[in-house]
């Protein structure tokens, strides 16, 4: 067999990960497609949020101090009788009426100056910050301005409710769409994270069948130099990893683009100035981020390494249990398991600093251009030049600018868990099956059983030949044996009639035709092959003889348990043909086994028949109704046995000795005790 090599290192993926997950988003382009718009919509809701506050703030909230124009309108209020229609400043400076009015706060408490002049009530305004100047008298409070003094009478409740009842309004016009734009925002949300998860669900399904069928369809030498734990982890683990990237990350990287893109239009068109000062800190965020993608790629390759190696020293020291148990070695292997997972703990711990460092540092530098922001925007309300609810919205906006990259930070570890997985997958997908067939291979037909071997040299590694220059035919119908000592080459003739590895010289041929020229599943379906470790699968007898195969029907299961005798333990069986079958048969005894597994070759009805040591682990008084069973079974099939015990082969029309790859003598048993060659020492050394 194959020679298994103790480290046998991973391979990294060298292509495009991000760009090869992207090809499995393909299919679901129109779901994608809705995701993207929704994103959109969510963006937008997030862009306009914080101008219905701003709006609400300067508008209505801070918008007592905008002037009144004694005017009747849709939008006018009453004072004393007369009707008044609030302006904005921006309007106020261009109106051209001249009978104005003013609300002044002081003191905690509102005057309002009515039927003054443009100028005069510009004055008023422009003179309301000089609280110093004014002077409070019975109710009634002066201002001096423009070199005059003008006098507002103190309001009640009830009028500074009347004067401001369009600012009411506003703020429940504001309410009311900020409610429906929240109730938008969770529908949409909603909707763009059930049809992502699903997006995910789908792709990781479809890896994962793609990848269980291509781990099928790869050649035995893979399996010869990887430990299943480490196919297992590609299949579970990895594949589990990379369904974040695909619900949490594909789509939020576009969403959170369309953010920063437009949170920084926004921010120029508001104050150019300041939103370029909060830009000048992205090429410090940039910098750190790169820095720490880089390092984090490098340690996460090296944590799913040591979550492969872990999981195949589980695999195969929980199928060697038994061992473990007789010889006693609890304690040691315990102590071998704590320093695998000891080796694995440092190399995550390492992964979480590099987390702990990258998440401080992005939100250290966010909140240091916002200090500088709301520094600099400050001044400006002082100053006059920027109002308080414009300077909200470019603080909220400059909080939401940062979000996007702090939300990186937070999915950082997520996204190189997810990329480090699917280099794996990658490289395991990227694995070529050596055993190239034709694209339109040849057909047997009819089989009817001849083998030819045609000067076949074979090696598993190298050069390192099992098979030296093996040549021999076997007629349809005959009954052929391979004996020699352990190394001489008898599995491996086995493993190549069914084309499990390809020869590196000569010809093999089933019915006169090179198995290079036909379909590995032609040739598989044709041999049935019965082991020395029969491999019980769990589920109940019934499944482990059809495996799957539905055109097996029940009565031909029974009919073939009956052949080989197995029908006489299955009967005795509380739930006979299903009876549940527990992993790898342990409920099941060696013989029992065994007879399942030729029950399960029979009900195949191969042409050819392979027995590897078929007998080898069977008690004498199973062995006499399996000897029984071969005779049925044997009858018109090509029959080739590989055996120690000689005793099982004495009745085959032809043995051939094995001897360091090279066939050395052949003919029948008796034949073969005449020529007192390398089978007569064999068979004396048994006796």
């Amino acid at each position: 067999m194959a020679k298994m090599r103790e480290e046998n290192p991973e391979i990294h993926y060298n292509g495009s990960v991000f760009g090869r997950m992207l090809e499995y988003v393909r299919p679901y382009w129109k779901q994608v497609i809705v995701c993207l718009v929704l994103a959109l919509v969510l963006t937008a809701l997030d862009l306009y949020r914080p101008i219905l506050i701003g709006q609400a703030i300067d508008d209505n909230i801070e918008g007592y101090d905008y002037p009144y124009v004694y005017s009747a309108g849709e939008n006018s209020v009453s004072y004393k009788g007369e009707s008044l229609v609030k302006l904005t400043k921006e309007t106020f400076e261009t109106d051209s009426r001249d009978d104005y009015a003013v609300t002044v706060l002081y003191e905690d408490a509102y005057y309002f100056f009515t039927h003054l002049t443009h100028a005069d009530c510009a004055a008023v305004l422009e003179a309301a910050d000089e609280i110093d100047a004014m002077t409070l008298s019975d109710g009634t409070l002066t201002v001096p301005a423009g070199g005059k003094s003008f006098s507002g009478a103190l309001l009640t409740n009830d009028e500074m409710s009347a004067l401001r009842r369009t600012d009411l309004e506003g703020l429940y016009r504001i309410a009311v769409i900020y409610g429906i734009v929240l109730i938008v925002y969770a529908v949409a949300g909603i909707t763009n994270r059930w049809m992502l998860e699903t997006l995910g669900q789908n792709i990781v399904y479809t890896i994962r069948n793609e990848l269980f069928s291509h781990i099928h369809s790869l050649p035995l030498r893979y399996f010869d130099t990887n430990p299943v734990g480490r196919i297992v982890t590609r299949v579970t683990n990895d594949v589990e990893s990379i369904n974040s990237m695909y619900t949490q990350i594909i789509v939020r990287l576009f969403e959170n683009f369309v953010l920063i893109v437009g949170y920084a239009v926004v921010m120029i068109n508001i104050d150019w100035k300041l939103a370029l000062l909060s830009f000048a800190f992205l090429p410090v965020i940039f910098g750190i981020t790169i820095w720490c993608r880089t390092e984090s790629r490098k340690i996460y390759r090296v944590v799913r390494t040591k979550i492969s190696a872990l999981n195949t020293f589980l695999s195969e020291n929980i199928s060697g249990m038994k061992l473990i148990q007789i010889f006693a070695r609890e304690k040691e292997k315990a102590e071998e398991f704590r320093g695998r997972t000891t080796d694995l703990y440092k190399t995550q711990m390492k992964e979480l600093l590099l987390v702990w460092i990258f998440r401080p540092l992005i939100f250290l530098v966010a909140n240091a251009a916002l200090a500088v922001i709301l520094y600099r925007s400050g001044v400006s309300v002082l100053s006059g030049t920027l109002t308080l609810g414009t300077m909200y919205i470019f603080i909220n906006y400059i909080r939401s600018f940062f979000e996007p990259i702090q939300e990186l930070a937070d999915q950082f570890a997520t996204l190189q868990n997810a990329l480090a997985s699917a280099e794996k997958i990658f490289t395991v997908l990227d694995e070529e099956n050596t055993i190239r067939e034709k694209e339109n291979p040849t057909s047997l037909g009819t089989v009817r059983g001849k083998i030819e071997f045609r000067h076949v040299w074979f090696a598993y590694e190298g050069e390192e030949y099992v098979l030296r220059d093996v040549s021999f035919v076997i007629n349809p119908g005959e009954k052929v044996a391979f004996v020699g000592a352990t190394g001489a080459g008898k599995s491996s003739i086995l493993n190549l009639i069914g084309r499990y590895y390809d020869i590196q010289q000569g010809q093999i041929l089933i019915d006169d035709v090179d198995i290079r020229e036909l379909s590995t599943r032609e040739i598989r379906h044709a041999i049935g092959q019965v082991q020395q470790d029969v491999f019980v699968f769990t589920g109940d007898i019934k499944s482990n003889i059809r495996l799957l195969d539905d055109s097996i029907t029940d009565e031909q299961v029974e009919q073939s348990s009956v052949a080989v005798n197995a029908d006489r333990f299955i009967e005795k069986l509380p739930g006979r043909y299903d009876e549940p079958v527990t992993e790898r048969g342990a409920t099941l005894s060696a013989g029992q086994r065994q007879l399942l597994s030729f029950a399960r070759t029979l009900a195949y009805d191969p042409k050819i028949l392979v027995m590897d040591e078929a007998t080898a682990n069977i008690d004498t008084e199973t062995e006499e109704l399996i000897q029984d069973a071969l005779k049925t079974l044997m009858e018109g099939r090509t029959t080739i046995m590989v055996a120690h015990r000689l005793s099982t082969i004495q009745h085959a029309d032809n043995i051939l000795v094995m001897h360091k790859g090279k066939i050395r003598e052949s003919g029948t048993h008796q034949e073969l005790l005449e020529k007192n060659g390398i089978y007569k020492k064999l068979y004396d050394i048994q006796q």
